[in-house]
């Protein structure tokens, strides 16, 4: 079952096109992350799913539902993280996330989702003296407060040290486990890799790009990396030839490959039967990020 449809969807404002008949869909239990460089009309299109702008043209179904007209049944059963929220800064952690629960038919132990959002020492703090970090993971768990069978999370782990949010990664994959569908825009490529089931990529308006971030990868031509340190004793100019460009910076040599199992071979041929070690071998695919900027055409661009 699908848990978010989209056909045709399209949105103006005056003259400028911000969605031009995109088409999607996700499956109830997906995390599925929406790209794009700013102004790709990302916005607009969770804004229509969420049921606060209206369309021009298309259709949008979530959880059944009509976001335009689905009033309150509809937001019962959806959860919304904004890119950033106000607080009542003289309340606790613990008394606006009750507040936020008290306000749905279905809802979370209160107690229980804080410590979900790792909170649990601060429950009884006001939230004026909560960091920036900390105040990130309240906006999750006041999202969460309704137990939402969808959760749309915009950037959720933007200022985020990179333990904290390998910590919110965790999170969101364990609303996975118990069953949340996830949409979530980011601007962190390495996020996108990490969460995603699927990864849909807007520009301009139109959709691009839509698979699992190895499709995406697999779907622009580009190179694989191999790195490693060359031996001592051993110049550039006496490394085999190689399909790929050498690059090399001091020791540390790297080739931009199409062919990246036969240059292996080539190359760890050519280290054995000379009785050398390749230091720091590593071989790598295509990131999602370079398929990202290859995809947006953002790569030598200022935006």
């Amino acid at each position: 079952m699908d848990a978010i449809v989209v056909r045709d969807l399209a949105r103006a404002y005056g003259s400028t096109q911000a969605v031009r008949g995109i088409s999607f869909s996700v499956a109830a239990g997906e995390i599925f992350a929406l790209l794009g460089p700013n102004g790709a009309g990302k916005t607009t299109t969770v804004e229509i799913l969420e049921g606060y702008r209206s369309r021009d043209a298309g259709q949008a179904r979530v959880l059944g539902y009509d976001p335009a007209t689905g009033g309150r049944d509809y937001r019962e059963r959806i959860g919304i993280v904004l890119q950033s929220a106000g607080f009542e800064e003289d309340f606790t952690v613990r008394e606006l996330v009750r507040m936020q629960a008290s306000l749905y038919p279905r809802r979370h132990d209160v107690d229980e989702l804080i410590d979900l959002v790792e909170l649990t020492d601060k429950a009884d703090v006001r939230v004026k003296v909560l960091s920036g970090g900390q105040r990130r993971r309240l906006d999750l768990a006041l999202g969460l407060a309704g137990a939402p069978e969808l959760l749309f999370l915009d950037e959720p782990t933007t200022g985020f040290d990179p333990a904290a949010r390998h910590r919110a990664w965790d999170l969101i994959r364990r609303l996975q486990e118990l069953g949340t569908t996830v949409l979530l825009t980011t601007h962190y490529l390495e996020e996108a890799q990490e969460l995603a089931d699927r990864v849909a990529v807007l520009r301009s308006g139109r959709l691009v790009a839509l698979g699992t971030p190895d499709d995406l990868r697999a779907h622009v031509p580009l190179a694989a990396t191999i790195s490693f340190r060359i031996p001592p004793g051993v110049a550039a100019g006496e490394l085999p030839d190689l399909g790929g460009r050498l690059d090399v910076d001091g020791r540390l040599a790297r080739i931009l490959t199409h062919t990246a199992v036969s240059d292996t071979w080539r190359l760890t041929g050519w280290a054995i039967q000379a009785g050398v070690e390749l230091g720091e071998f590593t071989v790598s695919p295509p990131t999602l990020e370079e398929a990202y900027l290859a995809l947006t055409e953002e790569a030598g661009h200022d935006g």
